[in-house]
């Protein structure tokens, strides 16, 4: 082999190792369980460390490390709000990997559906319903929509005509909800457990009431 032709296998070896070892800096950040829930959660939209931690039930210090990962890895970017220090996405082709990373395991791990439907969808007795029933009861004023989510995801972006009504409220606003009209509740998407809660909790009660299974960024990429 000639010089020449030496430094060009060399140079193309060192160009492969360099671009594999940074599409691995993107697998050794989300190789954690908790690193890949801080994700989904800031797919919600902007937070700060103190919700994050809250939600994961981890301490702030946990969290942040975890979050520090994250951001070597250039999936997350952060500004500060006088004491506090906001987290969101790096773009919106990390949230496209977030889905890609969820869809691929759905479609690979058939334990994970299996899960989820026990778990969110409680065997089907819940009768979750589609967008396309959700729109069609909407046009005919046939139910009420609740977001059940913290206020500040409501804020950021939420389905239209949904009214705001976190879960950690729903029990004391129960009378100001309508009894002749059937209620559907919507969360985070196909993982969250706060639509579940909200519907038990309105059967309970005595209204009629089911979730939708899909949250605001499902519903965005159904309108493209």
């Amino acid at each position: 082999m000639n010089n020449d032709l030496e430094v060009i296998y060399i140079q193309a070896r060192e160009f492969k190792d360099f671009v594999y070892g940074e599409f691995a800096r993107i697998g050794k950040a989300i190789s954690s369980p908790k690193r890949i829930e801080l994700l989904d959660l800031l797919t919600q939209g902007p937070k700060t460390v103190e919700a994050l931690a809250a939600d994961t039930q981890m301490s702030i210090a946990n969290t942040s490390k975890h979050l520090q990962t994250l951001l070597d890895a250039k999936l997350v970017t952060y500004s500060k709000d006088k004491n506090y220090v906001i987290y969101r996405l790096a773009s919106e082709q990390v949230l496209m990997f977030v889905f890609a990373l969820r869809g691929t395991a759905e479609d690979r791990i058939s334990e994970v559906n299996i899960v989820r439907e026990a778990h969110i969808l409680r065997e089907n007795s819940l009768s979750p319903i589609s967008f396309a029933e959700l729109a069609e009861k909407l046009n005919r004023n046939a139910i009420t929509l609740l977001d059940v989510r913290p206020i500040e995801e409501y804020r950021h972006d939420h389905l239209p005509h949904a009214l705001s009504v976190p879960i950690s409220e729903l029990e004391d606003r129960l009378d100001s909800l309508p009894k002749d009209k059937e209620i559907v509740a919507y969360c985070r998407g196909p993982y969250c457990v706060y639509a579940t809660e909200a519907v038990e909790l309105l059967k309970a009660k005595g209204f009629r009431a089911t979730l939708l299974e899909a949250g605001i960024n499902e519903w965005k990429q159904i309108q493209h």
